[in-house]
Formats: structure tokens, C-alpha cells, sequence
């Protein structure tokens, strides 16, 4: 497999898209660390379980990424890593009058500030062996806006100008440095939110997904975890040698719009 050799680090990986991207990694023949702010023995059984289905090196290693001392102690404890996956993050909505300060700086430090932290302690390991990839999962509101998400568009407009910055300050270093720009996903959390929409605007499980849940999303279809682990692992092999410092948008054409 093409990543065999390679040691993933993927933050905020015990569900949804972190875990998804996680297993593509994973089946491409990566060692896999997983990471969360829990410490239950269910998160150390989901290595125990993705190091079986693929016969890799998977291991957890619980950080929470609101603290940069714990984010860059992550990278140290992982022995370094060759792939950086930063997924970590949290949502809040509200308008900005009244956005909770405490809300904001929570958003602002595990949906950006641990990226920075977690580049800072990698790259050092990634230039000494001459080949790294870092890929941040951004978001569609990493280009455009919605109202009531101010510190979680901030955020994700901030990873794409961090990745940006990471992708120059590493050219031609054999490290690249990409985001990509996820719109809707369907995760666990999100197919939770699914009845509560149904009752909320009285309409079946379809026509909510498509014209309330998607109405942003003109292919009124869900990514799933699998298109964005997927898209990750192409942007760690060989063919994206020379893809650095942009954003890949899986949104089925949100951003186009």
C-alpha cells in the first residue's frame, strides 16, 4: 500500500470525519494515531479494532485541543508523524451580539489555534526526513460566510490562511500543506440533527435533506466521510507532489455558487 512506512497523527478522530479520514488512511497501509479529548476504554478499543481491519499500527493518544501545551505534546508522544491530519473542531451559533465570549475563544483555540501548535511541533521531525504532509480540514465557511457562525467562519477562514502560509514556508521541502473545504457531511452528529429537522419544518426525511439540510449544497447530496478520507490520502501520495498551499473544496459545489 502506498503509505506504508508512514505515521498519521489525525486530531479529533473518534467519530465523523476524523474517524473516516482515520480508516482511509489506515487501508492505504498508514500507522494510524488516533486522537480525542476522552480517555474512555471504547476510544482505545477503536484503535485496537481499525489496527485489526487493516492490519496497521493504530494507537490513541487523548489531548485536548484547546490547550497548545497538550496539542503540541500530542506530535511528542506520537513519536512525530509524517501526515498531520488537523480535524479537530466545535461549532457554535448564535448572533454576534450575543455569541458567548467563552464560546468564542473555545472555537478559536480547537478549531484553529491547535493547528498551529500541532504544525509547529511537526514540522521540525517532517524536515528532517525531507517528506511531510499536513492536511487541514477546513470547511466550506473557510470561503464563504453564514450568518450566526462568526467564530466558527473566523476559524475556518484563519486554517485556510494558515495552510497558505505552511505551504511557502515549506516549498519545495518535499512537504505540502493543503485544506480541504468539506460542506455538508454525513456524519453521526449531522444524521442525529435529521429528525429534529423532519418535526421542525413538519416534511419527510427527503425533502428535509434536500431542500432545508442542503439547500446550500446544489448536488442536494451528502459528502460522506469516506470522499473526504479519500481526498486526504490522494493529497498524501505522489500525484499531489506538487499541490501545496490551496484548499479542495467537497461541497458539491457550495463555493461555485
Amino acid at each position: 500500500m502506498e503509505l506504508t512506512g508512514k505515521r498519521a497523527v489525525v486530531t479529533g478522530s473518534n467519530s465523523g470525519i476524523g474517524l473516516g479520514v482515520a480508516e482511509e488512511l489506515a487501508k492505504a497501509g498508514a500507522e494510524v494515531v488516533l486522537n480525542s479529548f476522552t480517555d474512555r476504554p471504547e476510544d482505545h478499543q477503536l484503535a485496537e479494532d481499525l489496527a485489526g481491519k487493516y492490519g496497521v499500527k493504530v494507537t490513541y493518544i487523548q489531548a485536548d485541543m484547546s490547550k497548545g501545551q497538550e496539542c503540541r505534546a500530542l506530535i511528542e508522544k506520537a513519536g512525530g508523524c509524517d501526515i498531520l491530519v488537523n480535524n479537530a473542531g466545535i461549532q457554535h451559533v448564535a448572533p454576534i451580539e450575543q455569541f458567548p465570549v467563552e464560546q468564542w475563544d473555545r472555537i478559536i483555540a480547537i478549531n484553529l489555534n491547535s493547528a498551529f501548535h500541532t504544525i509547529a511541533a511537526a514540522l521540525p521531525g517532517m524536515r528532517a526526513k525531507g517528506w511531510g504532509r499536513v492536511v487541514n480540514i477546513a470547511s466550506a465557511h473557510g470561503l464563504t460566510a453564514s450568518p450566526f457562525k462568526s467564530a466558527y467562519v473566523s476559524a475556518k477562514h484563519g486554517i485556510v490562511g494558515l495552510t497558505k502560509t505552511v505551504g511557502l514556508e515549506t516549498a519545495g521541502q518535499g512537504i505540502t500543506c493543503n485544506a480541504i473545504c468539506p460542506g455538508y457531511v454525513l456524519t453521526p452528529l449531522v444524521e442525529a440533527q435529521i429528525p429534529d429537522q423532519m418535526k421542525a419544518h413538519n416534511m419527510d426525511r427527503e425533502t428535509v435533506i434536500r431542500e432545508v439540510m442542503l439547500d446550500r449544497q446544489p448536488s442536494r447530496q451528502f459528502a460522506t466521510t469516506e470522499q473526504i478520507g479519500g481526498t486526504a490520502v490522494w493529497l498524501c501520495s505522489a500525484y499531489a507532489d506538487q499541490v501545496t498551499g490551496t484548499t479542495i473544496s467537497v461541497d458539491g459545489g457550495w463555493t461555485a455558487m
